[in-house]
């Protein structure tokens, strides 16, 4: 039973944070292949008596397994593939920091890779993953007392995640659309079904949610289709499998296209009849199918915002038309017919057919766009993160190394869980670390008082194995899964004194990051979150100059106003990430400093939608702003950027007059003023 609404709000973020509970379906081909990766990999090792090239290969299986998401093909190849490359380059440099003699050796190297894994957890969820495994290996690596060479128990560690891959690869989840290309047509159209929802809540309290979810299948599509332009089979790069890849990239550009349509509509507010929603839906359907649309509702443009999005509908009926397979005996004018009677793609419009060749106003490019890097290589939130995690990191093998000789290694490595600042409160993580491994540890020992022999520990690993895809929606459940496999691990190599020293030492590792993690110069959350906010606002600058100033940029084939916008929506998904983990961070010395992140990020979405808003409206029809009113609000953005980077909140200017001319333009300086405001306060 949930909790009244009023008792939520009255319980601080940072208290109940550890309780949420991330609902999901349950991913049935994930657990399959959970179950088939480190159980059966360990039970070779033992039959095979080779225990340790068993148990490597095991550990590198199941850490692939935490991150075997959800997505196409492709996607899991990168999100499992390089998490485990860094891993094992992670796991060789500990082995031969092992090798060259002196434990503590050991705390300058982790203090140094700390850094690097910190800094780079800016760049994004899949590098982080990839250096928080190449920091968690190589204090294995360091501290483990694994026989064999270390080139080949890296080699092993790698066989046993690329056998999770081969997995991945192999057993997928049955598909909606048949082809190769099944998961990246899902993928487009659940952009378009996320659309079509978000049309059906403007108006409402369901509105902001549903324009979020929108953006997250957006960035979604991005990742699934720019991989399966770069990971193509070369034998498939011409001829039909080129062909179909150009034909769904053109169908994701004309909803990209519709998404910036949509965006007008939500800028405005105004509720939408239903059967605005049904054009999208009729879109993602014929993306499933490969097929045509069919006809779509007339149109009934009231506005300038209402016509940008029948014209951008249209145009990708168009699309979808002209990349649909050709039926025997129907030509492409045939095909298209003449709206009025109903058979063409835009029932209820009048006019003639489109030609072929034709540029149709709000058409984008097929080419998905290239992710940046998130921000300079030195700024000050990878510095700061860096700082953080390698202090951790650093702290916890030094008292490690202090107290005893063996098992040293799992401090530092619970404290590269832990401190990593973009993967929670730490707070929250640091309650459900130590929740977790209890019931790691009481379920593991529970096991090994009334069972005997080794069987046991091969069936321990394949339920764990299984149970990780669904452990990953709440930190203390993957703690609890994650403890019990490990200590299955270090009891196939003949430790059987493990479990009590592995919950000592989890509570000293949380104890260590709780107080390191929380020093004055480390804690504060403006460097972090500004740092979002920076680059999501200079996306925005880059964005709204580049549509305004650029001469004679033809409208409907910009490919970098493309690239630009989504750039800046990216940026501004994972600063609201960053804002939601700062809010529920645990109060500290600074708490009457703290700013109200949550709101700044309402009003810096508002600021990207009305520079979306603004293209979409110069582009039909509406004046374009001055020299001198584009000017003033792109020089404005770029100091709030800077100042909200620099953390600097008593240096922000006088915000200069807002353009009287331009509604969006005038927004944006509204919601400017606004930040300004609420960041002054603070």
């Amino acid at each position: 039973m949930h909790a009244p609404s009023s008792l939520r709000r009255s319980v601080p973020a940072w208290l109940a944070h550890p309780l949420r509970w991330r609902s999901a379906p349950i991913p049935r081909t994930a657990v399959l292949r959970g179950a088939l990766s480190a159980g059966p990999l360990l039970a070779l090792g033992l039959l095979s008596g080779q225990r340790s090239a068993g148990v490597l290969a095991a550990l590198g299986a199941m850490l692939a397994g935490v991150n075997d998401r959800p997505g196409t093909r492709r996607t899991g190849a990168v999100h499992i593939g390089l998490p485990a490359v860094a891993g094992c380059l992670g796991l060789l440099c500990g082995g031969l920091l092992g090798e060259a003699g002196g434990r503590w050796i050991a705390v300058p190297a982790l203090f140094a890779l700390g850094w690097l894994s910190g800094a780079l957890s800016v760049a994004g969820p899949v590098w982080s993953a990839a250096a928080m495994q190449m920091l968690v290996a190589a204090a294995i690596g360091a501290g483990m007392p694994i026989p064999g060479a270390t080139w080949l128990k890296a080699l092993c560690f790698l066989a046993g995640a690329c056998w999770l891959l081969l997995l991945r690869i192999v057993l997928r989840a049955p598909r909606r659309s048949g082809g190769r290309q099944g998961g990246e047509r899902e993928a487009v159209a659940a952009v378009l079904d996320a659309l079509a929802d978000a049309l059906h809540a403007v108006g409402g309290p369901d509105a902001e949610p549903a324009r979020r979810r929108l953006t997250a299948a957006q960035h979604r599509a991005d990742e699934a289709l720019r991989l399966m332009r770069l990971l193509s089979w070369p034998g498939r790069r011409h001829g039909t499998g080129h062909t179909r890849t150009d034909a769904l990239t053109r169908r994701y550009g004309a909803a990209t296209a519709l998404c910036e349509a949509g965006v007008a509509l939500f800028w405005e507010g105004r509720p939408l009849p239903r059967r605005v929603a049904e054009g999208p839906r009729r879109l993602a359907a014929a993306v499933r199918t490969g097929g045509t649309p069919g006809a779509l509702a007339g149109p009934a443009s009231d506005s300038v915002q209402r016509d940008a999005f029948d014209r951008a509908l249209l145009a990708a009926a168009v699309t979808f038309d002209r990349t649909a397979p050709s039926r025997p005996g129907t030509g492409r004018t045939e095909r298209l017919g003449r709206a009025a009677g109903g058979a063409g793609p835009y029932e209820g419009r009048p006019g003639t057919p489109v030609r072929t060749g034709e540029v149709v106003p709000g058409a984008r490019p097929a080419r998905p766009p290239v992710r940046p890097w998130p921000g300079r290589i030195a700024s000050p939130a990878q510095r700061e993160n860096g700082l953080r995690v390698a202090l951790c990191v650093a702290a916890s093998a030094a008292v490690a190394l202090s107290l005893h000789q063996a098992h040293w290694y799992w401090l530092p490595a619970t404290a590269a869980f832990l401190v990593k600042p973009d993967l929670g409160p730490l707070f929250s993580r640091v309650v459900n670390r130590v929740a977790g491994t209890a019931m790691g540890v009481l379920a593991f020992t529970l096991a090994a008082s009334l069972f005997g022999g080794t069987w046991w520990l091969i069936a321990l690993v394949v339920a764990g194995g299984a149970l990780i895809p669904v452990a990953t929606r709440h930190f203390g459940f993957q703690t609890a899964v994650v403890t019990l496999l490990v200590l299955s691990f270090v009891y196939t190599l003949g430790d059987t004194t493990a479990t009590v020293s592995r919950l000592l030492d989890t509570a000293l590792a949380c104890a260590i990051v709780l107080l390191v993690g929380h020093l004055p110069r480390l804690t504060d959350p403006r460097v972090r979150v500004g740092h979002r906010f920076a680059v999501a606002l200079r996306g925005t600058e880059r964005y709204l100059r580049h549509v305004l100033q650029a001469p004679g940029a033809p409208r409907g084939t910009d490919d970098t106003a493309v690239e630009l916008r989504h750039a800046a929506y990216r940026a501004l998904a994972e600063a609201r990430a960053v804002a939601e983990t700062a809010a529920a961070e645990l109060p500290g010395p600074r708490r009457a400093h703290r700013h109200d992140w949550l709101a700044v990020m309402a009003r810096a979405e508002r600021i990207v939608d009305a520079a979306t808003v603004c293209a979409v409206r110069v582009e039909h029809g509406v004046p374009m702003p001055t020299a001198d009113e584009v000017r003033r609000v792109t020089t404005a953005l770029t100091e709030m950027a800077d100042i909200l980077e620099s953390g600097r909140v008593t240096a922000l200017p006088e915000l200069p007059e807002a353009p009287r001319h331009c509604r969006s333009l005038r927004d944006v300086m509204t919601q400017l003023d606004g930040i300004r405001s609420l960041t002054t306060a603070a």
